[in-house]
């Protein structure tokens, strides 16, 4: 799914294609804003987005293999509420749709970490067992 193609889902939702576009363009802008004056954002049960900054380091051509200093940098990064994860994990989880609909399925913020929790240690359980076999 690309940027139009989120448009064209939330069009229905919002009431109008340019009304989407335009919330779609205002929250990426509001977390870009935030993230490059190195605050973060957190949305409970999507995730934070948050800057990195990462120190110089020598690294290789891989043509060549000399030796090339890459210089300091800061980036983005993403990290996944524990309502994403489990929904990605479990995607028949999923409420039916819209926002409110979300809400009363997750359910409170201990019952989604405790789903999630619970959902980690089978996978654990399921990648052991398939080592032991």
């Amino acid at each position: 799914m690309n940027k139009a193609d989120l448009v064209d889902a939330l069009e229905h939702r919002i009431g109008g294609k340019k009304a989407a576009a335009d919330a779609i363009e205002a929250v990426f802008d509001v977390i870009i804003r935030e993230v490059a004056a190195g605050g973060k954002v957190g949305i409970t049960g999507f995730g934070t987005f948050e800057r990195v900054d990462r120190a110089a380091r020598t690294g290789r051509n891989p043509r060549t293999g000399e030796s090339v200093r890459i210089e300091s940098t800061a980036v983005p990064k993403f990290r996944p509420g524990t309502a994403f994860k489990m929904y990605v994990a479990e995607p028949e989880t999923l409420p039916k749709s819209g926002p409110a609909a979300a809400r009363a399925a997750a359910g409170t913020a201990a019952e989604v970490r405790s789903r999630a929790e619970a959902t980690i240690r089978a996978n654990k359980a399921k990648r052991k067992a398939g080592k032991n076999a």
